[in-house]
């Protein structure tokens, strides 16, 4: 018998209003900082894996975290700071990363090559 929570998973309606939310702030944020994120590429095709209908659920899941993350306001180091100020973000990615990469796919980045030169970033 199924429950509403089972294994730590949310009910498909929680799950789909949060990857809204994080949709919704992911490009609010992405817009705001992007000059400034050597990973913006990364970060991106990361975002389109996640939201591709073929990428395995555990896959989506992983992924969704680290770009909840980036869209936090609040993190271990704080964006405005100089420098250091995405380092964490780009260590949570690429940890995110690192574990699904087999996942992202060349489609995946030719979207994050376009969304940014769309935004007019030279990438």
């Amino acid at each position: 018998m199924a429950t509403e929570h089972t294994a730590g998973f949310e009910p498909a309606e929680e799950l789909a209003k949060d990857r809204e939310s994080v949709r919704r702030r992911f490009w609010i944020k992405l817009k705001r900082v992007v000059a400034q994120l050597p990973f913006a590429e990364d970060l991106l095709a990361a975002y389109y894996c996640a939201f591709d209908k073929q990428t395995p659920r555990h896959v989506q899941v992983t992924l969704l975290g680290a770009i909840a993350y980036f869209i936090l306001p609040f993190d271990f180091i704080p964006d405005m700071m100089p420098v250091l100020g995405f380092t964490d973000d780009a260590a949570v990615l690429a940890t995110a990363i690192r574990l699904v990469a087999t996942h992202i796919t060349s489609d995946h980045h030719e979207a994050a090559r376009a969304a940014l030169k769309r935004m007019g970033g030279n990438r």
